[in-house]
């Protein structure tokens, strides 16, 4: 009877009071949103990139919710209870946390909401950076002057901020570029984009690194870029990289 009562009270602290598509979770006392994304068709990639970030292909993905922000280290910290994080703050991105940290994470937070939370695809990653509007030619998430919109090597003085102190996108999605590099879903192949499915991508079914998006706070402003692809052991922890949660 006490297990049920718990489901039903996170159920409760979900749905009352969201608006517009959003979704407001409390989980053992630390509140975090989910903001809606449209289904929609975009093309993805970019012709003058890294030859990783080639061939423009179309993608059409269905609606989805991903993270306001990155997940806070209280957010983590109130999950599993420890915080692995070389910066340390409540409203800091957690970082140091490897992409199979990220899946251990998730499956507990799973466990406490009843929900089904994971990392989001890189094609989906990418759709939301980009306001999930196919006209929008942004070079970073919500803009191309990149000091309004995130932290990285020349204005980060060498550590991460807080979340949601610059500009969020048109979907109200804050620090997709910088402040931490977050992982995604997908196995990395440098030439997948020739291949990929059109219909929501889900990478590859096997490879050696795991992608991840969005530059960080120690990374070049090219990095930030919505198209840029990097990727690493998904064993490894790095004081850049941490994660945002798709739905």
């Amino acid at each position: 009877m006490k297990k049920l009562f718990l489901t039903v009270f996170v159920f409760v602290i979900v749905f009352v009071g969201a608006t517009a598509g959003d979704l407001h979770f409390t989980v053992k006392g630390v509140k975090f949103t989910m903001k809606a994304v449209p289904a929609g068709t975009f093309q993805m990639g970019n012709n003058y990139g890294y030859s990783s970030e080639k061939p423009i292909h179309p993608v059409t993905l269905k609606a989805f919710w991903l993270g306001e922000t990155e997940v806070t280290q209280e957010l983590w910290t109130a999950v599993m209870g420890t915080n692995p994080s070389m910066f340390t703050g409540n409203k800091l991105p957690v970082e140091q946390v490897s992409w199979d940290d990220c899946q251990e994470f998730i499956a507990k937070l799973n466990q406490l909401t009843g929900k089904h939370f994971r990392l989001p695809t890189e094609a989906e990653w990418e759709y939301a950076a980009r306001d999930a509007k196919p006209e929008k030619q942004y070079v970073f998430c919500g803009g191309n002057y990149m000091d309004d919109l995130g932290w990285y090597d020349e204005n980060s003085e060498e550590k991460t901020h807080d979340v949601a102190l610059r500009k969020p996108n048109a979907l109200g999605l804050y620090d997709m570029s910088g402040n931490v590099s977050e992982w995604c879903h997908d196995w990395y192949e440098e030439k997948y984009y020739a291949s990929s499915p059109s219909d929501n991508p889900q990478g590859p079914t096997e490879g050696t690194y795991r992608i991840r998006r969005g530059g960080s706070w120690n990374g070049f402003r090219s990095d930030c870029s919505v198209t840029a692809r990097g990727y690493n052991p998904p064993t490894r922890r790095y004081k850049a990289i941490g994660l945002r949660l798709a739905l």
